[in-house]
């Protein structure tokens, strides 16, 4: 079954309960899911300091000879 198929079959089954203990669970696993979700996102500050001085450098160099290249024909 897909994934929206499922979604769709389980807002119904939500839309039967009438326990309130039950609907206290459900919300609680799901905004359990949300933060954990929210947790494992990367971020770019998790990358910080990951390289040496020398790899940053390297890095850096071959970027400069690579990519930062002007040519003037280019813009004709």
């Amino acid at each position: 079954m897909y994934s929206e198929a499922r979604k769709m079959h389980l807002i119904e089954d939500l839309l039967k309960v009438k326990n309130e203990a039950v609907l206290i669970q459900i919300e609680s696993i799901v905004k359990k899911a949300a933060d954990n979700h929210e947790a494992s996102r990367s971020s770019a500050h998790d990358f910080a300091g990951l390289w040496s001085k020398e790899d940053a450098e390297a890095i850096e160099k071959a970027i400069e000879e690579g990519c930062e290249q002007i040519h003037p024909d280019d813009w004709k």
